[in-house]
């Protein structure tokens, strides 16, 4: 578990760049190194979720979802989530774009409450930065906190990523032919996992509400500076 101390460090670190003029290509070597700061995302997410998911190549889409997955399947998906049920978890990049993000689905059989599916997705431009690992991470200990005792991970065989990551963690994998079936069983909870999970999600949030501060003041900062290169122009074309 990471301590409340080094969590609050990191957030401030992270907060200090924010306000630097975004980059083309978005690498937060700060934050990546220290912490990835990780929230709870509500219906409000729905759209970002969406564009994320549409997003993944047909790789990508094929390893997430089991199947080669159109359009119109990820979008019923994403209609379909219950968020008062279940638990999405994300990661924003400093130009609000959400680059990974976990869903974690709890058992709705009365015999399986105890229990919850484990899926995950990193757009491929970021991957290999322990997004992934983060995430599970993130989610085994919601889980814990949760009263879960097994925490499930069904996956194409083919997904060395995602099993790798399970196996990592302790999980029993099982291969049945071109698909795979992890499983780990979950500790109960105890007041460091809920301390670190109640600290960490208010530092994401934090963190989030700095990302779309500083979104907010370079679209602005843009605004204005096309609005006085375009007053320089119109005295331009009057004096010639």
């Amino acid at each position: 578990m990471i301590s409340a101390s080094k969590l609050l460090k990191a957030s401030y670190h992270a907060g200090k760049v924010f306000f630097r003029p975004p980059l083309i290509e978005d690498v937060s070597t700060t934050a990546v190194a220290v912490m990835v700061p990780i929230r709870s995302l509500g219906p409000s997410h729905t759209e970002r979720i969406a564009q994320h998911l549409l997003s993944l190549t047909p790789a990508d889409r094929y390893l997430r979802f089991g199947y080669s997955a159109n359009d119109e399947q990820i979008e019923r998906y994403v209609a379909g989530l219950n968020f008062e049920r279940d638990e999405i978890f994300g990661i924003y990049n400093r130009r609000l774009e959400l680059i990974a993000m976990a869903h974690l689905a709890f058992a709705v059989e009365a015999d399986f409450t105890s229990c919850a599916e484990f899926g995950v997705s990193v757009l491929s431009h970021v991957r290999g930065r322990g997004y992934g690992a983060r995430l599970f991470d993130r989610a085994v200990m919601h889980a814990r906190n949760e009263g879960v005792h097994m925490m499930f991970i069904h996956a194409l065989s083919e997904n060395t990523n995602m099993l790798n990551i399970a196996r990592g963690a302790g999980a029993r994998v099982e291969r049945d032919g071109s698909e795979s079936d992890a499983y780990l069983r979950l500790p109960p909870a105890d007041l460091n996992s809920r301390m670190t999970e109640m600290v960490e999600e208010k530092v994401a949030q934090t963190d989030y509400q700095l990302k779309v501060q500083a979104h907010h003041f370079w679209s602005f900062l843009r605004v204005m500076q096309e609005v006085r290169r375009g007053m320089r122009d119109a005295r331009a074309r009057t004096s010639s």
